[in-house]
């Protein structure tokens, strides 16, 4: 008899739980699925006449050792965790784009001089940089979906994706606050703008959002 006969249903899932890291829910799901499947096995021992503890034993140890199970699920987890970090990457960086020159229509100081030409150049390169994400995002989601028709994945591809949004959502919001901070320098009433006041608002909680999603896809991947 092998050591992981003698381990229960709810140990053998305390067990896998805690070597499983990534989204909350997700990983909750993928928990339950297990639990629904050792259920549906030692329901099927049950029936053959073992006893309600000796059935779970025999399930869990059909089903295989948490140490050979963790990286497919784990993979999976990292998954789901690069999906929604990239849906909300997208939608983000389309709010953004579309929105982003509206802070500053019929402002106060939009008919002066232009500001330098550092400014501009900084200001130009914001939508590269949301367009940059929301191409990388739609890679993402594009290169899971092919994945999970072909039934498996790629993880090096994933994490390449991965990395290289994440990488540039922090280009975007470095130079964001840089843009806002240089924005108040020129324009003292930038700061009273109300439009200005609720792109700021609304742009860090975009950013907030979107550095949780980007630890959960990290600490997944890791």
């Amino acid at each position: 008899m092998r050591a992981c006969d003698g381990v229960e249903i709810d140990e053998r899932l305390r067990d896998l739980a805690s070597r499983l890291h990534g989204p909350a829910r997700l990983k909750t799901d993928l928990i339950r699925e297990v639990r629904d499947a050792l259920d549906d096995a030692a329901e099927a021992y049950r029936d053959g006449g073992l006893p309600v503890r000796e059935a779970e034993r025999r399930a869990v140890a059909d089903f295989g050792a948490p140490a050979e199970l963790a990286p497919a699920y784990q993979a999976e987890l990292a998954g789901g965790a690069l999906r929604g970090l990239s849906r909300r990457a997208l939608v983000i960086a389309v709010v953004l784009t579309v929105g982003g020159d509206l802070t500053w229509q019929g402002s106060s100081w939009s008919g002066g001089p232009p500001p330098p030409a550092g400014y501009q150049l900084l200001a130009g390169s914001m939508n590269g940089i949301w367009l940059t994400v929301a191409g990388l995002a739609l890679a993402a989601l594009l290169f899971g979906r092919w994945a999970a028709r072909r039934g498996g994945s790629v993880p090096s591809v994933g994490r390449l994706l991965g990395l290289g949004l994440a990488g540039t959502l922090v280009l975007g919001a470095v130079a964001g606050v840089a843009l806002f901070a240089w924005s108040v320098e020129l324009w003292d009433a930038a700061l009273t703008w109300p439009p200005m006041i609720v792109g700021a608002v609304l742009a860090g909680a975009a950013h907030f959002s979107l550095l949780r999603a980007t630890r959960s896809w990290l600490v997944a991947a890791r």
